[in-house]
């Protein structure tokens, strides 16, 4: 009995040692460590998006006829009036002609009759239908040459064209569009936001917003619009953006769209692989100290903390496996 006892002190003993032999080589643990920080924090909501008109205008032929001559082409710069396109005429011209012709014989017979009347040599009733026949003739002629006025397409709004689908000697009919205009004083974004993400999405939100083709630039904007209905194909809704004074870029461009749901100036922030699951681990007198947070907006890189920490503290960033409450850590 005596003996075991002895072999129980001695292996306490060599434990000992070898517990303090092991802590004084390994030292404490080393960590990375970041200062809690004050900082502004964003919550954005991602979408895509490209520049179009806010009233695109179409183009269409009034009359069926073959196209002789386009006048413009994608991009040019269009005032109110401007003709766009030439239909063929020939046609109209003939009946034009055949129209004039026939005014000018029921023209001269109006005014023989009339004069005939006033000699008392016509009856009333005739000289009315003299009269009626000519106005009728110049009414025919008038209405021929506003639908030969027709045959010549003319631009409805000032802007540029932004789509022309149309070339000599294709047949334009009504209804059939031919170009699309747009006023770039008047573009606006169109994106596309995840059915998940429109709920916080609301107008007057800011944009940010920004694209590989404008290197550093950003483009600053605010929502305008979120159509009442989704498509169910894609899950998504469009949101309208239009942009802030002094922006002006072109038609078609594709944008990266951030929009600000929410902004806290001041917020506390830390890395967000110093946060799992609600706790961090503090470094407090050289030791770590695992403490449970509130976490409110969180990024890719930060994550603002609402409670539980204060500027200037220490936390771990991306805490080693076996950390446990009170271990001593350096940095």
């Amino acid at each position: 009995m005596r003996r075991r006892l002895t072999l129980l002190v001695v292996a306490l003993v060599i434990a000992s040692a070898l517990a303090a032999l092991w802590f004084s080589v390994s030292g404490p643990v080393e960590v990375e460590i970041a200062k809690v920080e004050k900082g502004p924090a964003a919550e954005l909501v991602y979408a895509t998006g490209y520049i179009d008109a806010t009233h695109p205008v179409s183009v269409s032929a009034r009359v069926t006829a073959p196209v002789n001559k386009v006048l413009v082409r994608e991009g040019d710069r269009v005032t109110v009036g401007q003709p766009l396109l030439v239909q063929d005429n020939v046609e109209q011209l003939s009946l034009l002609a055949q129209a004039e012709a026939q005014a000018r014989a029921a023209t001269l017979t109006e005014q023989r009759i009339t004069a005939l009347f006033a000699q008392g040599w016509s009856t009333r009733s005739a000289r009315d239908v003299a009269v009626a026949n000519g106005q009728a003739a110049r009414a025919s002629v008038e209405a021929l040459r506003a639908r030969l006025d027709q045959l010549t397409v003319r631009a409805g709004i000032s802007g540029i064209v932004l789509k022309r689908d149309v070339e000599p000697g294709d047949l334009a009919t009504p209804g059939k569009e031919l170009m699309q205009l747009g006023d770039p004083a008047l573009a606006r974004v169109t994106a596309t936001v995840d059915e998940r993400d429109i709920p916080r999405v609301v107008t007057g939100q800011v944009v940010l917003m920004s694209s590989d083709a404008l290197p550093g630039r950003t483009v600053r904007g605010h929502v305008t619009e979120i159509t009442p209905g989704g498509d169910p194909n894609q899950r998504a809704f469009r949101v309208r953006i239009g942009f802030d004074p002094g922006e002006n870029l072109p038609f078609g461009l594709t944008l990266e769209v951030n929009i600000v749901v929410q902004r806290h100036e001041n917020a506390l922030l830390v890395p967000t692989a110093a946060v799992s699951d609600g706790l961090v681990w503090l470094v407090v007198d050289g030791r770590a100290n695992k403490r449970e947070v509130k976490a409110g907006i969180a990024g890719t890189e930060k994550v603002e903390i609402l409670s539980g920490l204060a500027a200037g503290d220490e936390v771990i960033v991306s805490p080693p496996d076996g950390l446990e409450d009170g271990d001593r850590v350096r940095p």
